[in-house]
């Protein structure tokens, strides 16, 4: 998989008043430094691991940027990611990174549910940490991260704390008849729910499209019409479920595009979408 992607300075001042002599003191706090924490531990399992990426002059209000590495739900790791960390500090020198690995699925420990257990852990994490960001989240996703980034945000943000989904070539929609007939199909199933028949219950459940209303966040999506892995249906699937529910979403299609495999001509293309509009909604 190609490793893609992705002040005003401020001062806080705290002004402290002595009861001694009816004095006052002032004292400056100097503004937080840029700071890098790699491999942080956000849960008990090896693979519960993320990199953090804090920006100077941080604030209780500087928003954070989530990459879900993909790789089938048993394969990839955080490092995938590691070229798109100094493009997003380019373009958003104010905002902070999380990088995050997550247990993969093997043999009798599918990637359902415990993906999005290992999700919901690291914003607890997060949100329990002295890192001085804020709860508003951008989760960007490849392949099966952009599933587990879909899958979370539409259904398991119930406090709505992600406010953006980038979604590059990730499945949207398992019963999309051009997905069942796949020949990767009973793969992904035995990834994702331990079985490579599953039901239409397990499908229902893991299935970004069912959980869209109308509070799901603004998504952007890409897709190549090569793919070997996600069939192209899937983008505009996914679009006419958000479109439905009155969701403000882009959807791109690269006809000559396989699984992420883009040139560089395409890749400039995706980032010329991807960075306005996360510019622009979140």
């Amino acid at each position: 998989m190609k490793k893609l992607l992705f002040l005003p300075f401020m001062l806080l001042f705290l002004v402290s008043c002595s009861n001694d002599d009816d004095s006052q003191t002032t004292q400056t706090e100097q503004p937080l430094t840029e700071a890098t924490y790699l491999d942080v531990a956000y849960g008990d399992y090896p693979e519960q691991t993320m990199d953090v990426y804090l920006p100077a002059n941080r604030t209780e209000d500087t928003k954070v940027f989530v990459l879900i590495h993909g790789g089938f739900w048993y394969a990839g790791s955080k490092e995938d990611f590691n070229q798109a960390v100094p493009i997003i500090k380019q373009y958003f020198p104010d905002y902070a990174i999380v990088n995050i690995n997550y247990r993969l699925a093997d043999i009798g420990s599918p990637a359902y549910p415990k993906q999005i257990e290992d999700i919901q852990q690291m914003f607890q994490y997060l949100e329990s940490s002295d890192y001085t960001i804020s709860n508003d989240y951008a989760l960007v996703g490849v392949s099966a991260g952009a599933h587990l980034s879909m899958l979370y945000a539409y259904k398991y943000d119930t406090e709505h704390n992600v406010k953006a989904v980038c979604d590059i070539v990730g499945p949207a929609d398992f019963t999309d008849e051009a997905y069942t007939d796949h020949p990767q199909y009973e793969n992904a199933a035995l990834a994702l729910v331990g079985t490579a028949s599953p039901t239409q219950e397990q499908l229902q459940e893991v299935n970004p499209v069912n959980f869209i209303t109308g509070m799901a966040p603004p998504t952007i999506s890409f897709y190549g019409g090569q793919d070997e892995l996600i069939p192209s249906s899937q983008g505009p699937l996914l679009k006419a479920a958000l479109d439905n529910a009155g969701v403000y979403n882009e959807y791109t299609l690269y006809p000559n595009g396989g699984h992420f495999d883009w040139d560089l001509a395409t890749l400039t293309d995706m980032y010329s979408k991807l960075i306005p509009f996360c510019q622009n909604h979140f």
